[in-house]
């Protein structure tokens, strides 16, 4: 059954308000090839295949809504199915059929085989025959920005253990995801992150000035010092601000998707989490939400083995992340986390499925972290170190796409050199400019909230101000009144 609707908010909400968890808004033609119930066969490569050959039969028709559930027959037709069953090959359930068996049989806890790992480049950064293919321009930005995460974060964790900064999180090891990730969107893309994807930012044009003030909580800083240091945003580049809470950022990405899909935008929201964030009721709340609205929305699991201390033996039996998707209804797909051009393929594709389709997709990709979890962590308390040390030699996502490029003549010893060396000291000076840049003033923290003031917190504010007075001694000097 298909109803094609105008294409209008007031239509869509009647219609949706009508048919809530039955219908959902996809741009799928007649003549695309169904999708049978053995879908994990199904390859990235030729779902992205099936979707741009049918450009030119989507041209000029209209969205329809369609169901995606389990046929089924109509409700008057479930009277009597108790006395029927005998001659039935199937229960008319509610939202599908469920064939009969005689046969006993428990579902296992667990496949055969793990789910396969999708990946282009081998460990070496050669190209794995049948692989996909970038552009130098492209590739080159990818390694430069790669390079350039690498370098900052190992500025500015230096800066937190000499005492100029609070706090600090690196991306070490998981660099690939960041800018692989980040250069498969658009901007017109709503980054949800969790707390280790500056690298989207640095893509989508954050400068190093921008993340320096944001560290330090200068006037520079678009949160006002308000934020921790890393808890970046940018209304500019539709990156909503970091939250620590984990996982609270999944089903708010389902929600700006599902606005997305209403405003029939040409776009996608797409949220970061780590294999810890998964453990938290907020993720299967968000897989189903997503799941039954049809929203497009991106899940993009940083599975890197550790949750804090947390290893992931003691978190879940399941085979990763990967396998939860098909449980909530999700088309999921597992990745090399440190392979730039798989994730680069594997993100392009789903935002393709996850627009013209109108349906969530979850990504796991498998990486490792490297560094410790934040500055305020040892992760040598709690792995062994000749571990750590192999994922940052053997395995590490730079080097290995840096052969890759290399083997083009796309890059060089030379031009590794001035783009470190430029880096560098680009961070150097932006750090003491944004150490010496004024604080932001006091009346900040009661403002931004509410259009009007309201009395408590001016009685806060008040408050503090004759506080301060008083103790002058236990507050900064350089936080201007």
């Amino acid at each position: 059954m298909a109803v094609c609707v105008r294409q209008s908010r007031k239509s869509i909400i009647n219609h949706v308000k009508a048919k809530m968890g039955l219908l959902g808004l996809t741009c799928l033609s007649s003549s695309m090839p169904s999708l049978n119930n053995d879908h994990r066969t199904l390859s990235a490569a030729s779902l992205a295949k099936d979707l741009r050959n049918q450009n030119s039969v989507l041209e000029n028709k209209p969205i329809l809504y369609r169901t995606r559930r389990f046929d089924s027959t109509k409700p008057h037709q479930r009277s009597g199915v108790q006395s029927n069953v005998a001659n039935s090959q199937f229960l008319d359930f509610p939202g599908g059929k469920v064939a009969f068996t005689s046969e006993m049989r428990f579902i296992s806890e667990s496949p055969k085989e793990r789910i396969p790992c999708y990946r282009v480049l081998d460990d070496d950064g050669q190209l794995i025959e049948g692989g996909i293919n970038v552009g130098k321009e492209i590739a080159v930005k990818m390694y430069s920005d790669m390079a350039t995460l690498q370098t900052m974060d190992t500025i500015f964790y230096d800066a937190q253990r000499q005492g100029r900064i609070s706090f600090y999180l690196t991306t070490i090891g998981e660099e690939a995801i960041n800018i692989a990730s980040a250069a498969a969107l658009t901007i017109d893309d709503f980054v949800v992150p969790q707390y280790r994807e500056p690298g989207v930012l640095l893509w989508r044009g954050f400068t190093l000035e921008q993340f320096a003030n944001q560290c330090f909580s200068n006037r520079g800083d678009d949160c006002r010092g308000r934020q921790m240091p890393i808890h970046y945003g940018s209304k500019k580049l539709n990156y909503l601000t970091v939250a620590s809470t984990i996982a609270s950022q999944l089903p708010h990405a389902v929600g700006v998707a599902y606005s997305l899909k209403m405003d029939g935008k040409d776009a996608c929201a797409v949220t970061y989490f780590g294999d810890g964030g998964s453990s938290e009721g907020d993720f299967h709340a968000a897989l189903n939400f997503a799941a039954v609205t049809e929203a497009p929305v991106l899940f993009i699991c940083r599975n890197n083995g550790w949750a804090i201390s947390t290893p992931t033996s003691d978190q879940f039996r399941s085979d990763g992340i990967v396998v939860r998707g098909e449980a909530y209804g999700v088309r999921s797909i597992r990745v090399d986390g440190n392979d730039t051009l798989a994730l680069y393929s594997a993100v392009r594709t789903a935002r393709e499925m996850a627009i013209c389709e109108q349906r969530p997709i979850l990504i796991e990709a498998m990486t490792y972290r490297v560094g410790h979890h934040s500055t305020s962590d040892d992760s040598t308390k709690y792995r062994p170190v000749d571990e750590i040390e192999l994922w940052r030699s053997a395995r590490d996502p730079i080097t290995r796409f840096r052969k890759w490029i290399e083997s083009n003549g796309w890059w060089s010893s030379e031009a590794e050199s001035e783009l470190r060396s430029n880096v560098r000291k680009q961070l150097l000076d932006a750090i003491q400019v944004a150490e010496r840049t004024e604080k932001p003033p006091l009346v900040d923290m009661f403002t931004d909230v509410y259009d009007a003031v309201p009395s408590n917190l001016s009685e806060q504010e008040k408050w503090l101000r004759e506080t301060i007075k008083i103790h002058p001694q236990d507050y900064p000097s350089d936080f201007p009144l």
